[in-house]
């Protein structure tokens, strides 16, 4: 089997100060971190994905922007392929699944943001498309939630996500137990 791994939009506008700040995404980012080292130093393919609104009047990840940016904390070494998107699925309308196949991959490892969207939506796709995923599950994060005027806590959102992906679309590890 040939592994890469893919973070998932940690892009500025999801910290502090950005557009779109996330719960936990600090640490988050820093677990992205310390998996992307532990990659780095196994030599696997590296994809950074960096999601980029259509439309100007987005509320956040605006083209050309500052929010828009892969975090410092991720930034891509040279060699390390930027796959841009502009849905939720990591997949749908762009290069990943090429970039994929002509490295001889089939198997991911995969982390970023937000849990209950981008990060739920690719697992799926990749899934679907016959990849065998881990998921590391404290290098993600999401937003508190509204549903009929009750209010999802993140932790919650994060939860749910995380358990519905556990079996069959990915094996789902924390940061720690990948690094062993």
């Amino acid at each position: 089997m040939s592994k890469a791994l893919v973070l998932v939009d940690i892009q500025n506008d999801y910290f502090s100060n950005g557009k779109m700040e996330l719960v936990g995404m600090e640490a988050a980012g820093q677990n992205a971190n310390m998996i992307l080292q532990k990659c780095r130093k196994e030599k696997l393919s590296i994809f950074h994905i960096q999601h980029i609104a259509l439309d100007l009047n987005a509320p956040f990840f605006i083209p050309e922007s500052l929010g828009v940016e892969i975090h410092e904390m991720v930034k891509p070494f040279e060699g390390e392929i930027i796959v841009k998107k502009n849905y939720p699925n990591s997949f749908r309308e762009t290069t990943l699944q090429n970039h994929l196949r002509e490295n001889g991959i089939d198997e991911l490892v995969i982390c970023g943001s937000m849990s209950h969207m981008c990060i739920d939506t690719t697992v799926r796709a990749a899934f679907d498309l016959g990849y065998k995923c881990t998921l590391i599950e404290d290098a993600c994060a999401t937003i508190d939630m509204d549903f009929k005027g009750t209010k999802v806590e993140a932790s919650k959102v994060h939860a749910s996500f995380m358990s519905a992906l556990s079996y069959p679309f990915a094996h789902v590890i924390s940061t720690e137990e990948y690094c062993k």
